[in-house]
């Protein structure tokens, strides 16, 4: 058996990846569509996130119950996800079950039924969603900064769409998506775990190998971050605090050094943001920092839950971390932010579905794979300096963006991190 992970095109383009790892009795395999909801245009905000929905309504002359029973029939499991750049069909299977796995995904994505009634009744399911989204505060704020930062773009519209958007949904509609959605030119098979390269590619051909690229494909307007300030009053037991400033891409050069940036600033336990603002002062019971980065752009983000009363306080102290962190780091929390940087990386590679999901979006985002060793030595080549550009680019726009919900008292927090900035 082959043991080294390796990507692969077919003649139409689908992109294949084969990933074996000895001594494993399950595989994970994922199709992998490079288009989400940031290829939407307002009319069809939330469609591709329906889309996922309908697929398992039925597929192929299977029923919704038969999808899903035949994976678990064999010991198996099967979940989607879509996000803004990405939607992503996932079985996981025991050994020798891959035929199966790629049989059900790829009626799917290739052959979903699209029902009238259907489409009905699932409407009606997500405009549930959406509001069990709506009715959950630690949720629903990173909607709202969204929109702070991205203005009128796809990433500043939440991923369910709205409740118009989706009923706006028909049959036809979500067919002529789907074609934009999943061509052969940005889909991924990936499968990672007890697999072996010739099977895989021979069935990835079975399956995908005749599927035509498509016309008048799904585009991507590059998105700007425009920022802004979004605060909703509501009886809540604590204010929920989202704070975000423009970044870099994850094709950029500084990508590691966002990383780093923002484990060093909210990561773990070690972090400024959890010694200063909960260790210190007691003023947040979860804070923490993390990278959003996309294609074309990027952001860092705060997350921060506390008393309303201490909402302009811990804003502050956000924003105080932020400069300072920007100015300068010390030798003891860089090596320990890319200890912890590469832990992550590395332990999240010992679990096949995150290899397989993983392998997928370097294939889709830069069409190649990274070695762990290359990953690592991108952490490791980060510097004092690198994190003092990072830091001056984020800050020199002086564009902040705020989501703030909660009592009253809270509501003007994103004007007091504004202000600490500096």
């Amino acid at each position: 058996m082959k043991t080294s992970t390796s990507l692969h095109t077919l003649e139409n383009g689908v992109r294949v990846v084969c990933d074996p790892m000895p001594g494993l009795e399950t595989l994970a395999l994922s199709v992998v569509a490079g288009r989400g909801a940031a290829y939407e245009d307002p009319a069809r905000s939330g469609w591709s996130h329906l889309l996922e929905h309908m697929v398992f309504k039925g597929a192929g002359g299977r029923s919704a119950r038969d999808i899903v029973e035949v994976i678990e029939a064999e010991g198996g499991s099967i979940n989607a996800a879509t996000g803004y750049e990405r939607t992503s069909f996932q079985v996981r299977a025991l050994k020798g079950g891959l035929a199966l796995g790629l049989d059900v995904l790829s009626d799917l994505v290739l052959r979903p039924t699209l029902d009238e009634g259907d489409l009905a009744r699932e409407k009606q399911v997500v405009a549930q969603e959406i509001a069990e989204a709506a009715d959950a505060p630690d949720d629903y704020v990173f909607d709202l900064v969204q929109t702070a930062a991205w203005g009128d773009h796809a990433l500043g519209r939440p991923i369910l769409g709205t409740v118009d958007t989706v009923n706006a949904a028909t049959v036809q509609g979500l067919s002529d998506w789907r074609a934009a959605l999943y061509a052969a030119d940005r889909l991924v098979v990936s499968a990672s775990g007890a697999v072996e390269v010739e099977e895989v590619l021979d069935l990835a051909r079975r399956a995908f190998g005749d599927l035509p690229a498509a016309p008048g494909a799904a585009g991507f307007a590059p998105a700007a971050f425009v920022g802004g300030r979004k605060a909703q009053a509501r009886k809540l037991e604590q204010a929920h605090l989202v704070f975000m400033l423009p970044a870099v891409s994850a094709r950029e050069d500084d990508y590691f050094a966002l990383r780093i940036f923002a484990e060093i600033l909210g990561g773990g336990m070690s972090s400024r943001l959890f010694q200063e603002a909960r260790e210190k002062r007691g003023l947040a019971y979860n804070i923490d920092a993390y990278s959003d980065t996309y294609a074309d752009c990027g952001a860092l983000g705060v997350y921060a839950g506390c008393a309303a009363a201490d909402a302009a306080e811990t804003a502050k102290v956000c924003a105080e971390q932020i400069a300072a962190l920007a100015a300068h780091v010390e030798d003891a929390e860089l090596a320990r932010a890319k200890a912890q940087l590469k832990a992550h990386m590395f332990m999240a590679r010992e679990q096949p579905l995150s290899r397989a999901e993983q392998a997928a979006g370097q294939a889709l985002m830069f069409d190649r794979l990274y070695t762990p060793a290359e990953l690592a030595q991108g952490v490791d080549a980060v510097t004092p300096a690198d994190l003092a550009r990072l830091g001056r680019r984020i800050l020199d726009p002086r564009r902040a963006a705020s989501a703030i919900l909660g009592a009253k008292p809270a509501l003007k927090a994103g004007e007091t991190f504004e202000a600490g900035l500096g």
